[in-house]
């Protein structure tokens, strides 16, 4: 493993009087980096969304500005389920912030296929578009798995959902930050770059400035994260809050071959597989109205970059309440039930979406809508998350989160939102599309619900 990644050897521990205030300051100081950090993976995302609808002015359509989209979504998932088992085997402090890093300088020369390339060239620029937000897609993938590492070492099983809910926020307020990112960015620094030519004014906000800020936070998040309480001197988390789960024993502080957490606790867990599936649908809804909302609302709302800008951030906002409920709802009422509180959620995101569609001509009802779906969607991808982790010893939790996330972005991200439904759009028009997005929230309620009794016993 290439040695800056290498994870910090254990220290011995510290004074026993002093373990308490240290564990409880640097708990707080890492969970506010591995937020932070995330926050910012999400600032240099799915920017691409946001310059879809100024695109069309360039002779781009929407079948092939889907497949460009898609291939983020396709390099994503690869990325977190191998890049989950490097990071398993990483230092989470250098990991979060290098792949941050790396994904703000592929998003920044994303201005380079319309700039160099242009309508004249489409050919090309698309393949280069493809090309870079495929990187940008795969650099992202470095964002959960390291969290999910911190969470997994610094937070125990009986307080990690309620954790788990209020840092899965992150990417809420990063995505938030898209849509206003985008105008402001544009209006504030685009003439410095191209002076009258306003067209291109888009450019700068959807990728140059929320890459160059993302570049700040991982300075920032490098600051703050530490990889395991051990390489501070601390005790494991276990032993510090007396919390031992079922599968715990002293291997699980050790690191993890690959053929051990991809063979041994993994590919062999059918509960694991049932969320994987369910999660697919799950992603479709969450990125198939996030991903076109922008498009939609030009097309049918005739809205301004400004307006669905705001939409977009509106529907990002909605899911930091959201999924603190969502949260609450799964812990204090079904007292740990994942299932039943993702299939009451998911059934009200569909009858949102039914809104959303029937009423296209009211611009108030759209953004109501939006904000419903947003502040329901967001609870099922956190639990899915947070099931995952708990399936599997805390050395293998990137992985078997990376396999949830491979079915989320490969197959409900990629293929689904984005190249289904983008030639959907195209082609049968934007009724078919909202057939397709409540169907999958019915497919993502079966099968949750097929873990509902393993999950009860």
């Amino acid at each position: 493993m290439w040695k800056l990644l290498t994870p910090p050897a254990h220290k011995p521990e510290i004074a026993a009087d002093k373990v308490d205030a240290t564990y409880k300051s640097l708990r707080w100081q890492v969970f506010l980096g591995i937020f932070i950090g995330y926050a910012g993976y999400y600032i240099v995302r799915k920017n691409f969304s946001m310059a879809i609808p100024e695109l069309a002015q360039f002779g781009f359509e929407k079948g092939e500005l889907g497949i460009v989209l898609s291939m983020n979504a396709v390099a994503y998932a690869l990325s977190k389920f191998l890049m989950g088992s490097v990071s398993d085997r990483s230092n989470a402090r250098v990991f979060l912030p290098l792949g941050l890093v790396l994904a703000s300088l592929s998003m920044m020369f994303m201005i380079v296929p319309v700039v160099a390339f242009g309508p004249e060239n489409k050919g090309w620029a698309i393949f280069v578009m493809a090309l870079l937000n495929g990187l940008v897609g795969w650099f992202n993938g470095m964002g959960w798995p390291p969290c999910g590492r911190v969470m997994t070492h610094w937070f125990s099983v009986n307080e990690r959902g309620t954790k788990m809910s209020i840092w899965n926020c992150a990417h809420n307020v990063g995505g938030a930050l898209v849509g206003p990112m985008a105008v402001y960015g544009a209006m504030w620094f685009g003439s410095w770059f191209y002076g009258m030519d306003s067209s291109k004014y888009f450019l700068i906000g959807t990728y140059v400035f929320p890459s160059v800020t993302a570049i700040f936070i991982a300075l920032i998040a490098y600051v703050l994260i530490r990889d395991t309480p051990q390489s501070c001197g601390l005790p494991s988390i276990e032993k510090y809050r007396n919390d031992y789960p079922k599968n715990y024993s002293a291997k699980s502080e050790e690191i993890l071959t690959a053929k051990e957490i991809f063979f041994k606790y993994v590919f062999n867990n059918k509960m694991l597989w049932f969320i994987a599936i369910a999660n697919a649908f799950v992603y479709m809804v969450r990125y198939g109205c996030l991903d076109w909302a922008p498009t939609y609302l030009k097309e049918v709302q005739n809205y301004d970059i400004k307006q669905a800008g705001w939409a977009y951030f509106a529907y990002e906002f909605a899911a930091i309440p959201g999924t603190l409920v969502c949260g609450w709802i799964s812990d204090k009422v079904f007292k740990g039930g994942r299932s039943m509180t993702s299939i009451i959620f998911m059934a009200i995101v569909a009858v949102f979406i039914l809104i959303y569609w029937q009423f296209a001509d009211n611009a108030t009802v759209v953004t109501a809508s939006l904000i419903g779906i947003g502040f329901f969607i967001y609870g099922p991808v956190m639990l899915i998350g947070v099931h995952a982790l708990d399936l599997a010893p805390k050395n293998a939790a990137g992985t078997a989160a990376g396999l949830t996330g491979f079915f989320g972005y490969f197959f409900g991200t990629a293929i689904l939102a984005n190249i289904v439904i983008g030639y959907v759009a195209e082609h049968a028009g934007w009724d078919w599309t909202f057939i397709l997005l409540i169907a999958a929230c019915l497919l993502s309620m079966v099968f949750v619900g097929f873990t509902y009794k393993e999950e009860k016993k």
